[in-house]
């Protein structure tokens, strides 16, 4: 487990384009979006190379690692786990599997009421989580899953932030939804990978992180194969980061 002065690579794979982040004494040291429109499996390593050069600390001086484990985009997710294990391995580290909505709540606006986060799922629908404040990696508001626009705006709080893509998916039904006609407050952001570290101290410091061969993604959508075989759209959260 990575002491709060020595430095904790996290990466941010689950949505476009991605960033990469050191954290270094509890503070960011170093932070890189990848490039928008380039091959993720490109662009990653590069990437890597580049936050650690800058920030003059070796592949070996690194004493943690972080992941936004998903809901996101699945081939990101493959990417940055596959990449992150290869990583880890190496040193080898433990790994602190973050929840993408939960680091994603970290870049709402401040305000009243609970956090909601929503990235979009595609298909008309959206993954989401409402948290009674940000900085908490579990929902206690709204339960993480894939909720369409109607169910979401069905069981969203009266007051209430929300953040993320999945917004803009989401709007018309929340123009519709009963009681007060004012939407939520709302900021277009994406997460980060520096939120995904400082989540990621929480994670160690209660002693949860995870040996790189256990790390799997949480896709949440199963694919449509899967569907298929199985009658259900997506995954138990049982066994699950």
């Amino acid at each position: 487990m990575p002491g709060r002065d020595q430095p904790l690579l996290a990466l941010e794979t689950a949505t476009a384009p991605g960033s990469v982040a050191l954290l270094c004494g509890g503070e960011v040291a170093r932070e890189r979006t990848l490039p928008a429109g380039a091959a993720m499996a490109e662009t990653l390593l590069p990437a890597i190379d580049a936050v650690l050069a800058e920030a003059g600390v070796s592949l070996a001086a690194i004493r943690g690692f972080a992941i936004s484990i998903g809901p996101g985009s699945f081939t990101g997710l493959r990417i940055g786990v596959a990449t992150l294990k290869g990583l880890a391995f190496g040193v080898p580290q433990p790994v602190a599997a973050v929840p993408t909505l939960a680091a994603l709540a970290l870049r709402a606006e401040p305000g009243a009421g609970p956090v909601v986060a929503l990235l979009d799922a595609r298909r008309g629908e959206v993954y989401a989580a409402g948290y009674r404040e940000s900085g908490r990696l579990e929902p206690d508001v709204l339960p993480e899953g894939l909720y369409t626009p109607a169910a979401l705006a069905a069981q969203l709080p009266p007051v209430c932030r929300l953040v993320g893509d999945g917004v803009a998916v989401c709007r018309e039904a929340l123009r519709r939804r009963p009681g007060p006609g004012a939407l939520p407050a709302a900021a277009a952001a994406s997460p980060r990978a520096a939120d995904v570290g400082r989540l990621a101290r929480v994670i160690f410091a209660a002693g949860a992180a995870h040996a790189p061969a256990d790390l799997v993604p949480r896709y949440l959508r199963r694919a449509q194969a899967e569907v298929t075989r199985t009658g259900h759209a997506t995954e138990p959260r049982e066994g699950s980061f």
